[in-house]
């Protein structure tokens, strides 16, 4: 199952606790894709996907847009 999560827009530190609030509705091995617009939010991701044991599966940047791919553990 993939579920899109758009914080466009949104600061340091609301996309991550988005998208915590966002995984914890999941099963594990559910894909999360977050789309975020705050240049923070690349180590934010790195950070807690290390954290709380999910899988950062990709990260892109494209145009300014931050694309990140989070497998729930």
């Amino acid at each position: 199952m993939s579920n899109i999560l758009d914080t466009s827009g949104l600061n340091c530190p609301l996309p991550v606790l988005k998208a915590k609030k966002a995984l914890q509705g999941l099963a594990n091995g559910d894909i999360l894709t977050v789309v975020a617009t705050d240049p923070g939010s690349i180590k934010d991701f790195e950070a807690f996907c290390e954290a709380t044991g999910n899988e950062l599966v990709d990260s892109k940047v494209e145009d300014g847009t931050y694309t990140f791919v989070v497998k729930k553990l």
